[in-house]
């Protein structure tokens, strides 16, 4: 299956499956007939990821169990801690300002274009270089 990674900060609970039921005596059996069902197939989840006994899982669920990511990890749960799988990375971090970004952005545009400042008007249709500028100065940062 799935790699289960948790953050270091992390909480995991396992319990049983819960439901909201109305109705008479009947309405009721099939509701706890189906959370019977649904922790069957929870337990047979769990015991395929953690290989823990049927008996220790449902007693997990039982309790309510809240558990840390190296308790979940203990109990296989989990697989790593989210922490770790930063270290192993080999890829870059990097982070961009917007505002520096609007201002290269101008700036191209300005080089591009300043030698066509003297030509003659755009077709219809089009925006002259000055009309530009002066739309592009309104964002322009600070």
């Amino acid at each position: 299956g799935t790699r289960v990674l948790m953050a270091p900060t992390a909480l995991m609970m396992i319990h049983n499956p819960m439901t909201i039921a109305y109705g008479n005596h009947a309405d009721m059996q099939k509701a706890i007939g189906m959370l019977d069902e649904v922790k069957e197939s929870i337990i047979n989840a769990y015991e395929l990821k953690t290989h823990l006994g049927r008996a220790k899982i449902s007693h997990l669920m039982d309790n309510e169990t809240w558990m840390n990511a190296k308790k979940a990890i203990e109990l296989g749960f989990a697989d790593a801690i989210l922490e770790d799988a930063k270290k192993a990375s080999n890829e870059t971090s990097y982070a961009f300002s917007t505002k520096n970004s609007q201002l290269s952005l101008l700036n191209k545009i300005t080089e591009t274009y300043a030698h066509t400042e003297n030509q003659e008007p755009p077709e219809e249709g089009r925006v002259a270089l000055g009309e530009l500028e002066k739309r592009l100065n309104l964002i322009k940062p600070q």
